[in-house]
């Protein structure tokens, strides 16, 4: 394609803005006056022809995606650490050895500054984190993006790695509105809670990220999921949790604990109870706080419920 192929949008002859691009003749046209504005256009596609899905797959080269989830973003060499060569063929134990000289220096001419050698130790923290709370990659990649703007701005300086990664995964989490309770990113990431929460509050005043806030409505399906409650359950509980707003009666509530008790009482209702404790271990909050949170719902709702 020559170098003004793309800014063509109007003919030079007639003015006219109908620009049509033959990519089989290599032509740009205009189609009011017929003139041939560009005829030098660059086929960018592939050099093979493929006339099957399986010809296609094989004689693509291309490499893995682009990913922030990596200190190098997947762009350099990885050498395998199997000792059988691209045949199956077993590796001998001087090539062995050599590969192992290789492998070493590859590794550490990939580090080459103190970010990366903080990347290097972040990244697969972040991905132990995210498969432990089982979140998909899109949560995965906006945290990694999260972590490396607070990187840049100098906000990990002074702090965990594995405490701001956390809070990176929590906030990712958040924006996405598939929020997890502190209590779970706390146990997975083995941090101090106090630290995570000053991670936290760190990152959004020092990124100015504006995060929603979970709500108990959010955290309603995953918990009917893990406790195997029927959709009519699902239902009721977020009946619940809406009548409770519009009263005022969740403000200042952990959202956590609105849900668990939000189920706890849509369960009974619909004849698919659960005991308090196997609710409060899917949730991550007490029993105690399910009992409370309970009482204040059915008292303030008027609920006719059958202990």
């Amino acid at each position: 394609m020559s170098n003004n192929q793309e800014k063509i949008t109007q003919c030079p002859n007639c003015g006219s803005t109908n620009i049509i691009k033959d990519y089989v003749r290599g032509e740009t046209t205009c189609s009011d006056c017929g003139t041939v504005i560009d005829n030098l256009m660059i086929d960018t596609g592939p050099e093979w022809r493929a006339f099957t899905a399986e010809e296609k797959r094989d004689r693509a080269r291309v490499g893995s995606p682009l990913t922030l989830r990596m200190p190098d973003r997947g762009l350099s060499t990885t050498i395998s650490r199997s000792d059988r060569d691209a045949y199956g063929r077993k590796i001998s134990p001087r090539r062995r050895a050599q590969i192992y000289r290789i492998r070493k220096w590859q590794v550490r001419t990939r580090v080459h500054s103190s970010a990366d050698r903080n990347l290097a130790q972040a990244m697969p923290e972040l991905n132990r984190i995210a498969s432990q709370i089982g979140v998909p990659r899109e949560i995965r990649e906006t945290a990694a993006y999260i972590y490396r703007r607070a990187l840049e701005n100098g906000l990990v300086r002074g702090r965990s790695i594995e405490s701001m990664v956390a809070a990176s995964v929590y906030l990712a989490c958040r924006e996405h509105k598939v929020p997890r309770p502190l209590d779970e990113i706390e146990h997975s990431a083995k941090v101090n809670r106090k630290e995570l929460a000053h991670c936290i509050r760190l990152i959004l005043r020092g990124l100015q990220l504006k995060a929603p806030r979970p709500s108990a409505a959010d955290f309603v399906p995953r918990f009917a999921t893990e406790l195997r409650l029927p959709p009519k359950t699902t239902t009721k509980a977020l009946e619940i949790i809406n009548k409770a707003k519009q009263l005022g009666i969740t403000g200042g509530k952990d959202p956590t604990g609105l849900a668990a008790a939000a189920l706890y009482i849509a369960g009974i209702l619909t004849g698919e109870r659960r005991a308090q404790r196997e609710i409060a271990e899917t949730s991550h909050v007490t029993e105690v706080t399910i009992r409370n949170r309970y009482k204040e719902l059915v008292k303030k709702l008027n609920l006719n419920v059958e202990v």
